[in-house]
């Protein structure tokens, strides 16, 4: 048990467990046909609108998709030029992951989630209101610390400038350094600084550096689930970049995906406590409005209740449907303002397998 229980919702829907007849993922996916009730003109058809051509008025590119139900892969396509083997960016996705990495390190005793987060910038004075935020504020988007995420060219924005501008070598001292906007977590507002904070704060409770915390997240996350192809992202301080950069191929996202599904449970290992995964979907006090619903660093519902999901820059998602036993893996490269089409059509997708 971990702390983070005392943060969960005792009302949440069960996870279901891996089928006894089918073997995990570790070595290779089993497949299997699709189910008698899916509802196959609508998948063919959803199908044929987002690889009909290489980009689509309605989704732009969709480069990979991948359904799995049971524990077992029932659909997988892709578009020209892609395929099983090809890696693809996590962007935001990449938070989700940061949130198993500091669910290890809570497991283990050296992170709790609900004292003040261990970061140098905030204890440089001893009045800063800001030395008081958690890593749970944090996770929940609720730190009250002021941040721009926006990706129109031309807009100011915090977050081009963390990864790509003045606060590309050291992103999490640059998120560290902005001011509160709100008093900690009296407000939600989405940032991928905070992930940056976050992703330091677990390096610095494991006692490693850069290249001490990859070799952390590939023996401690990765090789277990047999994920071989992520590719995580560092910055010249030795920051894992985990508010956006860690390539992995579909199905090793849909492995991350399976391993949350099934409550953090392994084979026979239980690799995250299953409060912690409890606790991701739980939502957060402070309601994303604007976006829709918020977890701990995992997005709520967006394919239905009780679904969570990882989200990321130009329609990389990976949802989970605990009601369905289903995991959906989508990568492309989609315009913002297609967004919401995206979303559409994953809810269209998953509703087919009702």
């Amino acid at each position: 048990m971990t702390r983070a229980q005392t943060l969960a919702d005792p009302s949440l829907a069960a996870l279901p467990a891996q089928p006894a007849h089918v073997p995990w993922p570790t070595a290779a996916w089993p497949e299997a046909d699709l189910p008698a009730r899916a509802n196959r003109p609508a998948l063919e058809a959803l199908m044929a609108s987002a690889f009909a051509a290489p980009d689509t008025d309605l989704l732009g590119e969709t480069h990979a998709l991948l359904v799995v139900q049971g524990g077992q892969i029932v659909l997988e396509r892709y578009g020209e030029g892609f395929g099983p083997d090809a890696t693809y960016p996590s962007w935001s996705k990449a938070k989700s992951i940061t949130q198993a990495l500091v669910g290890l390190l809570v497991a283990e005793g050296k992170l709790d989630i609900h004292a003040p987060a261990d970061v140098p910038e905030w204890r440089e004075s001893a009045d800063d209101p800001r030395a008081a935020i958690t890593l749970d504020q944090l996770l929940r988007m609720s730190s009250g610390l002021s941040f721009v995420e926006d990706y129109v060219p031309g807009h100011v924005s915090d977050v081009i400038e963390m990864l790509f501008g003045s606060g590309k070598a050291d992103v999490a001292h640059y998120a560290a350094s902005r001011p509160l906007a709100h008093p900690p977590g009296t407000a939600w507002s989405y940032a991928s600084g905070t992930t940056n904070i976050v992703a330091r704060c677990a390096a610095r409770a494991a006692n490693v550096d850069g290249a001490g915390f990859e070799a952390f997240m590939r023996g401690r996350l990765f090789d277990p689930l047999g994920m071989t192809s992520p590719v995580p992202k560092f910055d010249a301080a030795g920051t894992f970049l985990g508010s956006s950069f860690c390539y992995a191929t579909a199905r090793d996202f849909a492995r991350f995906g399976l391993l949350y599904l099934r409550g953090g449970r392994w084979e026979d290992r239980q690799l995250l406590p299953a409060d912690w995964i409890d606790y991701a979907r739980t939502p957060t006090p402070q309601p994303a409005v604007r976006e829709g619903d918020y977890g701990a660093h995992w997005w709520l519902n967006m394919a239905g209740p009780g679904s969570f999901s990882a989200n990321g820059y130009e329609g990389q998602y990976t949802v989970l449907v605990p009601d369905l036993d289903l995991i959906l893996v989508r990568h492309g490269k989609t315009p913002l303002d297609k967004k919401d089409h995206v979303k559409t059509w994953i809810g269209q997708v998953v509703e087919a397998f009702r």
